[in-house]
């Protein structure tokens, strides 16, 4: 949903996009890969890039890549990093778009990254993105100029539902559950963040839930 949104905000300003996808072997990757997909066709895009980084399932270390690490129930009143932080991921999602920015020459990468979840995911922090531009603009080409863009993160889930609404994005076609890829959980935290900000924003969340 936070991409889907994020996606939205970059089409209102901007004429062209390029949508990057990139799965890691997480639980519901294919459901996250056809949402990639129906969104993508939502907004017309035709430079689409869809990639795997399976090291990060062979690192393990989460909840979302290891099956025998189980995937908790939602708390969201813990400052804990939860089971289902993947060690170091946006890193790794980020030098991607880096790369295939540079090559298309790509103004700025827009990341759909919630401050929100940085009491669980301490690279959702804005911090973390400010020093990954500055490395950006040290490890690239010197007229390079490509801007991270992270325009969602100081917004509640409540008021990205209420914007996405705003912006005509297609939220019936994103999906965000840890677990399952048919029927939503409404149990882990990615569910219980999503139905609380659909709740807060006096909105009916569009997707089928168990």
């Amino acid at each position: 949903m936070d991409s889907c949104v994020t996606a939205a905000i970059a089409a209102s300003e901007h004429d062209e996009l390029a949508f990057l996808h990139v799965s890691y072997g997480q639980r519901t990757e294919f459901r996250e890969r056809r949402a990639f997909e129906e969104i993508a066709d939502f907004y017309g895009v035709e430079n689409r890039l869809a990639v795997s980084i399976e090291h990060l399932a062979k690192i393990g270390g989460s909840s979302l890549t290891d099956p025998e690490i189980e995937v908790a129930d939602a708390d969201l009143e813990s400052t804990e990093i939860p089971t289902s932080y993947v060690p170091f991921r946006n890193a790794n999602l980020l030098c991607i778009a880096v790369s295939w920015a540079e090559v298309i020459g790509a103004c700025a990468i827009y990341v759909g990254a919630v401050e929100e979840d940085s009491s669980g995911y301490p690279d959702c922090r804005p911090e973390f993105f400010a020093a990954f531009e500055q490395m950006v603009r040290t490890g690239t080409r010197p007229n390079t100029q490509i801007e991270i863009r992270t325009p969602i993160i100081d917004l509640s889930k409540a008021e990205i539902v209420r914007q996405g609404v705003k912006l005509g994005a297609p939220l019936e076609l994103t999906w965000s559950c840890y677990r399952a890829g048919e029927l939503a959980c409404g149990n882990c935290d990615s569910c219980a963040l999503r139905l609380r900000g659909f709740e807060l924003a006096g909105v009916e969340d569009p997707i089928p839930y168990s």
